[in-house]
C-alpha cells in the first residue's frame, strides 16, 4: 500500500464544501490495458527472472494467447463487455472480491494485517475508551459525509471503503465468502447498530456504546462499561466455548461450523446477528506484551479466544495501555486504515466525545453473548485453537528499526524514498539468499472509481543490473553509483504506470478468472497454458512481499508472508525513521534473520556510496 504521498486532513468539526461521497461518480473509471499492452508488459517484468529457455517458452505461449483465434481475444472481449455493463464501476468489480473472499485458507495472519499504535500514557481502559470515543467520532463524520474527500497532487481519491468500515464482517461460504456490510443492497445507508463487541479473556460481550438517541456515551460511561466487562469476564471462558477460535479455521471448515452453530440451537443465530451486526471489536488482554516484537506479534495472530477475525476493525488494547489495529482485508486497504488512525490518534479523547455529542448516560448495557454448543463443536473450538496456536508458532517474524534513516536522508541523496528502500531490498536479498526473486509491492490507485490498489512487481533489469554491479569486486563506486541511479529510475517509472493501472498482472489474471466462471459459455473450456508457463508461475511466486504505510501515528504494521519461501515486508518510512516487521515461516527463518542483518549494512553502504 504504498501511500509516499500525505492524505488530506480527515474530518474537523466544521463542515466541508464537499460531501465525503459526492465525488465518487466523478472519478474516472479504472483504465482497462489493451490485450496486447498487458501481454507486453508481462513479458518485459517476468523476462528478469527467467532463463533463456524458459523466457522463449513463455513468449510462444503468450503469442499463442495473442492469435487472432486465441482464448485472450475471446477473454478480453467479454471483460469489455462486462466493463461497459449498466452498474458496474470498474473492470475490476468480480476481481476484488475473488481475490479476497474468494481465498480458501485461514485468513488470521494469512491475509488480515495490523497495526501497532504510537504509545500511550494512558491505562488500558481509559485507552481503550478513547478509542471507543474517537471511533464513534469517525463514525458520526462519515454519516453526516463531514470527511472532505482526500486529494493527492490535486487529484481526488475514492472514499468508498470508509463506508465499510464499521458493521462490515466476512462471513464465511463453502465456495466463497460473502461481505455483510452497511450501504448495500439489504442493509442501505449507514449501520444504525448501537453496540460493539467487547472481548476479555475469551469471553463476548456486548457494549451498547450509543444510546438509544443516538447520542454516544460520554468517556466516564465508556471506562464504566469496560470496568463492568472485565468484572463480569474475570473468569477465563471455559476450553471448548470461545467461538472466536472458529475464525481461524480455514474458510470452508468455518463455513461448515458456522452452519453448525446455527443448526444446534437458535438462540445461536441471534448471538450471531450480534457479533456481525457490532460496530467494531474492542480485544481487552490481561498482560502486557514484553516487547514491541511481541506487541506486534500478538496483534497480528495473538487469540487465546479473544478474536472474531472476520469482523473488519477490531482494537487490541493490552494491560499496559499499549494498543493497536487487525484489520479484516476484504473491503478495507491500508490506505483507508491509515486516514482513519491519523484522524483517531492525534485528537484528544475528550475532544473526539465532545465532537461526537456524547453525553453522561450512565453506564452503558453489557451483556455476555453466549453460545449454545455441542460436543462436536467443542471439540471444533478447542482443535481450531490448537492448530492455530501452533500455525502462530510456525510463523517466525523480527522488527527491524532504523532510528538513523527515514525519507528525508533519502531525498537529500536526491533519490525516492521508496526506490532507496526497494534497492535496499533487493541487495539485501541478492546477499541473504544468493539471488535475487519475484518481489510483489502494493501500489494505490484510490484516483479511479471504486479504485483499490495495483500489483507491481520490482525486479527490473535495471535492478539486476545494479545487484550485480554491487557484488562486483572490480566495480568502482562510480559505476556502482550509476547503476543505482538507473535501476531507481526504473523504479518509479514503473510505479507511475502502476499508478495509472498500465500493469499486467490484475488483467491477465481477470481475464484467467473468467475462463473459471464463463469457460464453457465462451467457448474456451481449458485454462490456457499462458498461465501454466513459467513466466506467469515465477513473476507470481514471491520471494519478497512488501507493502508501505507511512503514518506518524503508528510504530510498525504488519502481515503473514504469501508464501512457503516468502519474506513478509511491511514497512513504517517517515522523514526521520524507517521501521519493518518482517515474518516468514519458521523453517526459513535463518534466511529471514540473514536478510535484516544484510539489510541494515546495505542501507549503511548506499547511504555512503550516494553521499560521495
Amino acid at each position: 500500500m504504498n501511500t509516499s504521498q500525505p492524505s488530506a486532513p480527515q474530518g474537523s468539526g466544521s463542515a466541508p464544501t464537499t460531501p465525503t461521497f459526492a465525488l465518487e461518480e466523478t472519478l474516472p473509471r479504472v483504465p482497462l490495458p489493451t490485450l496486447e499492452a498487458s501481454c507486453e508488459k508481462f513479458l518485459e517484468w517476468c523476462a528478469p527472472l527467467l532463463p533463456p529457455g524458459e523466457l522463449a517458452a513463455t513468449k510462444e505461449e503468450v503469442a499463442a494467447f495473442l492469435a487472432a483465434d486465441g482464448p485472450g481475444r475471446t477473454l478480453h472481449a467479454a471483460l469489455e463487455e462486462y466493463n461497459s455493463s449498466e452498474g458496474v464501476h470498474s473492470w475490476l468489480d468480480t476481481f476484488w472480491p475473488y481475490r479476497y473472499l474468494g481465498r480458501r485458507d485461514r485468513i488470521a495472519l494469512n491475509a488480515n494485517f495490523f497495526f501497532l499504535f504510537r504509545d500511550s500514557d494512558e491505562q488500558q481502559v481509559e485507552r481503550a475508551a478513547g478509542l471507543i470515543a474517537g471511533a464513534l467520532d469517525f463514525k458520526r463524520q462519515i454519516d453526516e459525509e463531514a470527511i472532505p474527500p482526500v486529494v493527492q497532487r490535486g487529484r481526488p481519491q475514492s472514499m468508498q471503503q470508509l463506508k465499510y468500515l464499521f458493521s462490515s464482517t466476512r462471513i464465511p461460504g463453502t465456495e466463497q465468502d460473502t461481505s455483510r456490510t452497511p450501504y448495500s443492497q439489504e442493509r442501505p445507508g449507514p449501520s444504525r447498530a448501537r453496540h460493539i463487541l467487547v472481548f476479555f479473556r475469551g469471553n463476548i460481550f456486548r457494549m451498547d456504546v450509543v444510546g438509544e438517541d443516538g447520542a454516544p456515551h460520554d468517556l466516564e460511561d465508556l471506562q464504566a462499561g469496560l470496568r463492568d466487562v472485565m468484572k463480569a469476564g474475570a473468569e477465563p471462558a471455559a476450553p471448548g466455548t470461545s467461538v472466536g477460535h472458529l475464525t481461524t479455521m480455514a474458510r470452508a471448515d468455518w463455513a461448515r461450523a458456522r452452519a453448525s452453530l446455527l443448526d444446534v440451537d437458535p438462540g445461536n443465530a441471534e448471538a450471531l446477528r450480534t457479533v456481525e451486526d457490532a460496530l467494531f471489536c474492542v480485544c481487552l488482554e490481561d498482560f502486557a506484551p514484553s516487547g514491541v516484537q511481541e506487541a506486534c506479534d500478538e496483534l497480528l495472530y495473538g487469540d487465546r479466544g479473544n478474536r472474531w477475525f472476520d469482523k473488519s476493525v477490531s482494537f487490541v488494547v493490552f494491560e499496559d495501555g499499549r494498543a493497536g489495529l487487525n484489520v479484516e482485508h476484504c473491503e478495507l486497504d491500508g490506505t483507508t486504515i491509515l486516514s482513519f488512525v491519523d484522524a483517531l490518534l492525534p485528537v484528544p479523547a475528550s475532544v473526539h466525545s465532545e465532537q461526537s455529542g456524547a453525553r453522561a448516560q450512565g453506564p452503558p448495557s453489557t451483556e455476555p453473548v453466549r453460545f449454545t454448543l455441542n460436543d462436536a463443536l467443542r471439540g471444533q473450538v478447542r482443535t481450531a485453537a490448537e492448530e492455530f496456536a501452533e500455525y502462530g508458532r510456525s510463523t517466525a517474524t523480527r522488527t527491524v528499526t532504523f532510528d538513523d534513516f527515514g525519507s528525508n536522508n533519502a531525498k537529500s541523496l536526491g533519490v525516492s524514498p521508496d526506490a532507496f528502500v526497494q534497492a535496499a531490498y533487493q541487495l539485501a536479498h541478492r546477499r541473504a539468499k544468493g539471488h535475487l526473486g519475484a518481489t510483489y509491492e502494493s501500489i494505490a490507485t484510490r484516483q479511479y472509481r471504486h479504485g483499490r490498489t495495483e500489483a507491481m512487481r520490482v525486479v527490473t533489469p535495471e535492478m539486476f543490473a545494479f545487484t550485480d554491479a554491487m557484488e562486483d569486486p572490480e566495480a568502482d563506486a562510480a559505476t556502482r553509483r550509476a547503476a543505482f541511479r538507473a535501476a531507481a529510475e526504473g523504479h518509479v517509472r514503473r510505479a507511475k504506470e502502476c499508478q495509472a493501472v498500465e500493469a499486467p498482472e490484475q488483467h491477465l489474471w481477470e481475464l484467467e478468472l473468467i475462463q473459471r466462471r464463463r469457460g464453457e459459455e465462451l467457448g474456451v473450456p481449458e485454462q490456457p497454458s499462458l498461465y501454466r508457463s513459467a513466466g506467469w508461475l515465477t513473476m507470481r511466486d514471491d520471494y519478497l512481499s512488501t507493502s508501505s504505510a507511512p503514518s506518524t501515528n503508528i510504530q510498525f504494521f504488519g502481515f503473514g508472508s504469501t508464501s512457503s519461501r516468502c519474506i513478509g515486508v511491511a514497512y513504517v518510512l517517515l522523514p526521520e525513521r524507517f521501521n519493518l516487521y518482517l515474518s516468514t515461516p519458521r523453517a526459513v527463518a535463518e534466511q529471514m534473520h540473514t536478510f535484516a542483518e544484510e539489510l541494515k549494512g546495505a542501507v549503511a553502504e548506499l547511504r555512503e556510496l550516494l553521499a560521495d
